[in-house]
């Protein structure tokens, strides 16, 4: 016999119990982005390489060290998406439905980097993501920020934190980024090996490390709002007035920088301090020049992405377990007579009830048994057939989760007396 073929490291597999959690979550998401009128899209999972080095940035540790990438068989480099923007932009370029027009989008999905695995950082991780085009005012920063709050609050978790900072333009954050090279270099020799190879080719990212050695270095450097042009101070000015007017609580972070090259502008985070090193739960900001960059017509952009596994681990750990299950009834069938009438009765119920789940006996036994796979399947209800309750033309009752006892009812009477145990 041969070796059992292993799962790839850092892509585990959903189970049933937890894919619940995650239809749950998805489900109050879902629901909140239409409200503030978003529509879905669907793009590949795979896409050219050249996408991601142009917008993410060949110099990122993304493009440089973490994407899967391969060549196919027309010797066409092509990678597993690391993240959704680019190709959310690539198809609307495509498609043409952004020039002059404004979208709200969203998509959900799986992403690969090749990281180290550890808990609330995965190969393979999911992201619902938003996009919004064609605003260029602040005020659809805000409502990005209302939005996923929201998502938070529909959920019944503790407070998370938001921070915010702005990157300005890329004119002034070119500037910027002279000015801190010019400063690491002067503290090059207390430099770790990471801030160093970054310090030519992407010095903001300097500042997004977590080494405790670097802190005092990096609390000193040079701070980007000393450096934004007019127009995005006054943007970021009027971003952080919506906030305090909406007594919404933020705070700002000029260390901020996030991951990606093409951000400009405003940049967020919502973080917790309950899920340990993994702290940001949300993350984004405006990319204004990203759709010009690709080949489309300039167009005002913002977006986030959510990571589904912390979202996920934080209902847990926040004790907002209720997810969204179905109550579900579960057929006990004995005798032969009976088990022909169990799939008249389920589908009968799945017609009345299509948001229960109905689960019959397929495995035959006796009833003892077959209330054990009853209790073991999770089922609030039992209905219970045999030929008694056949030749008088009724169901038998029993609560599973409740406090109760067994009834027997007219088989015509069946639905609304379900409710009743429901």
């Amino acid at each position: 016999m041969s070796d059992q073929i292993k799962s790839v490291r850092g892509m585990p597999a959903i189970l049933p119990g937890e894919v619940k959690k995650w239809q749950f979550v998805e489900a109050v998401a879902k629901n909140v982005l239409h409200a503030y009128s978003y529509n879905e899209i669907r793009t590949p999972v795979v896409e050219r390489s050249e996408l991601f080095q142009r917008t993410i940035g060949e110099n990122t540790d993304i493009v440089a060290k973490e994407m899967y990438t391969f060549i196919d068989r027309n010797d066409q480099s092509l990678s597993l998406r690391p993240e959704a923007t680019a190709g959310i932009i690539r198809a609307g370029i495509d498609q043409g439905f952004f020039y002059n027009q404004t979208q709200k989008l969203w998509s959900i999905g799986p992403m690969y980097r090749y990281e180290r695995p550890q808990k609330g950082r995965y190969r393979q991780f999911h992201q619902i993501n938003m996009e919004a085009f064609g605003f260029p005012g602040p005020d659809i920063d805000f409502e990005m920020i209302l939005l996923t709050g929201r998502i938070w609050k529909a959920l019944n978790l503790s407070p998370l934190q938001l921070e915010l900072n702005s990157l300005g333009s890329p004119e002034s954050r070119k500037e910027y980024k002279r000015q801190l090279q010019d400063y690491f270099h002067d503290h090059q020799k207390e430099l770790d090996e990471d801030s160093l190879r970054r310090l030519d080719r992407n010095p903001l990212r300097i500042l997004d490390s977590k080494n405790p050695d670097l802190q005092e270095i990096i609390e000193s450097a040079p701070k980007m709002v000393d450096f934004l042009d007019q127009e995005s101070n006054e943007h970021f000015e009027e971003l952080m007035a919506m906030l305090q007017d909406h007594a919404i609580e933020y705070s700002l972070n000029t260390r901020l920088v996030r991951g990606l090259d093409y951000y400009t502008r405003t940049v967020f985070e919502w973080t917790t301090d309950q899920l340990g090193a993994q702290a940001t739960v949300c993350g984004g900001g405006r990319y204004d020049a990203l759709v010009a960059e690709l080949g489309g017509k300039p167009t005002s952009a913002i977006g986030c992405a959510i990571g589904l596994e912390r979202l996920i681990e934080l209902v847990d750990v926040s004790g907002q377990n209720e997810q969204n299950n179905p109550s579900k009834i579960y057929i006990v069938a004995v005798g032969s007579k009976a088990e022909g009438e169990r799939f008249l009765l389920a589908e009968e119920l799945r017609d009345a009830y299509p948001n229960l789940s109905i689960e019959m006996n397929l495995n035959g036994g006796h009833f003892k048994q077959q209330f054990k796979r009853a209790d073991k399947a999770g089922a609030d209800i039992a209905l219970i057939l045999g030929d008694d309750e056949i030749s008088k033309q009724t169901v038998g009752v029993k609560p599973m989760r409740s406090e109760g006892h067994q009834e027997t009812v007219d088989r015509k009477e069946l639905l609304s007396i379900i409710d009743q145990f429901l």
